[in-house]
């Protein structure tokens, strides 16, 4: 990096942030353009659900742009979240009964416009691979908040070694199912799925509005168990269900050559970048002088939710892309503060830095950002060309500001279709 006349501590800061992470190439970017969406397989309800999601896309107007169905659902669910985190900051308090009916509902709702968005593209002959770059995007943010909010519905902040299994595991075999599908080429779809499992969370909701905290710390006859370890136990079956059936396809080999991923690279590859996430999670819960996690159970999630929904974008990329993906990503720079808080006796506040940690990585637009820019570069005219400077791995960076103007000038309904 050529500093001219800018003072040398500057100049060295500039080196330090600036990580090897180049803009996507003309060929990933023509890969992308030839990426075809490929699924297998069909969950136990799916079918019972399709007349309801085809009887609801019919009443969707043709102009409404099949993003823009996608980002109010997502709003809608995160908005009911954020109304559990703040009356249920440690995940053991007990929120008003609408609280958890806003969210049974807000997930509903969610789970609906997510299951029109792809119709309504191929409906109205808009679908593109960013389309559905977008979809998994806004999927790998809701799972993150469907998670947490379980969670505080079923008042497990109480358990927090549970509380912290449930949430990881829940976006660990999120981040595995495109784990698989990078390997394979091919989206799977199991018998007990995504819909089932939403399906469950909504009816957990509904209980914690009809019962309240003393249902879900009655006991369990015979288990011996309070009622919200039931869930927990779930998600454990669940876990080792759906990573029995995730690992099976990764060690089986991939489409690449020698039965490498789809981007030639090691089926091994992508847990370095998960098991990153979920070690330092771990590792700072459990060396916490001032018990951080248990304190503060929901920021903890959400700030690491962050992460695990950044990486797995950056795997969705890299498998519509067909390229490698590469472990240095900014995303561990907040784990990394803790982590190094730690390991120079909490010098600041853990709290502070945990603050710090998540609020700098939604600022940064560690995830909408990456979604907002995709969405920019999807409508620009020309985006082999006009758009070439998005950077997708470790921050994602619209540059060409002339073309940005431009597109903003069509208005909301271009900029999300």
């Amino acid at each position: 990096m050529d500093c001219g006349h800018v003072p040398a501590t500057v100049c060295v800061l500039r080196k330090l942030v600036q990580l090897p992470t180049p803009p996507l190439s003309k060929h990933q970017l023509k890969r992308l353009e030839e990426h075809k969406y490929r699924s297998a397989g069909q969950s136990l309800l799916e079918p019972l659900m399709q007349g309801y999601w085809e009887w609801l896309v019919g009443r969707i107007p043709a102009w409404i742009a099949p993003n823009l169905i996608t980002i109010i659902g997502l709003l809608i669910n995160i908005c009911t979240t954020v109304i559990l985190v703040y009356y249920c900051p440690t995940a053991a308090e007990q929120a008003p009964p609408w609280a958890y009916l806003a969210c049974a509902c807000g997930l509903f709702i969610y789970q609906s416009l997510d299951a029109i968005d792809g119709k309504q593209a191929r409906r109205t002959n808009s679908s593109t691979p960013l389309g559905e770059l977008f979809d998994h995007g806004c999927d790998s943010l809701s799972t993150v908040f469907v998670v947490l909010g379980t969670c505080i519905a079923v008042q497990l902040g109480t358990n927090p070694d549970w509380m912290f299994f449930c949430c990881f595991a829940g976006t660990f075999m999120f981040y595995c199912a495109h784990w698989q599908t990078y390997v394979s080429g091919t989206l799977r779809f199991g018998i007990i799925d995504v819909t089932e499992v939403q399906i469950f969370i909504i009816i957990m909701h509904l209980l914690a509005v009809i019962g309240g905290p003393p249902f879900w710390q009655s006991m369990i006859p015979v288990l011996n168990i309070q009622m919200k370890i039931f869930p927990a136990l779930c998600t454990v079956a669940g876990t080792i269900f759906s990573c029995t059936n995730y690992f099976g396809v990764i060690f089986t080999g991939g489409v690449g050559k020698n039965g490498s991923t789809i981007a030639g690279t090691s089926v091994l590859s992508p847990f370095l970048h998960i098991g990153s996430v979920i070690v330092l999670a771990a590792m700072i819960y459990k060396k916490s002088a001032v018990q951080l996690f248990e304190k503060h159970p929901c920021l903890y999630i959400l700030t690491f939710g962050f992460v695990s929904a950044k990486i797995t974008n950056k795997l969705v990329v890299a498998h519509m892309t067909k390229s490698e993906m590469h472990l240095h990503d900014t995303a561990f720079i907040g784990p990394a503060l803790l982590f190094l808080d730690q390991y120079f006796n909490s010098f600041i506040d853990e709290y502070i830095v945990l603050w710090i940690a998540m609020v700098s990585r939604s600022l940064y637009f560690l995830f909408i950002n990456d979604l907002l820019c995709i969405c920019l570069f999807a409508h620009a005219p020309h985006m082999h060309t006009e758009f070439v400077p998005v950077v997708y791995r470790s921050h994602t960076v619209c540059t060409n500001c002339a073309q940005m103007t431009q597109t903003k000038k069509h208005g909301l309904g271009n900029l999300l279709a």
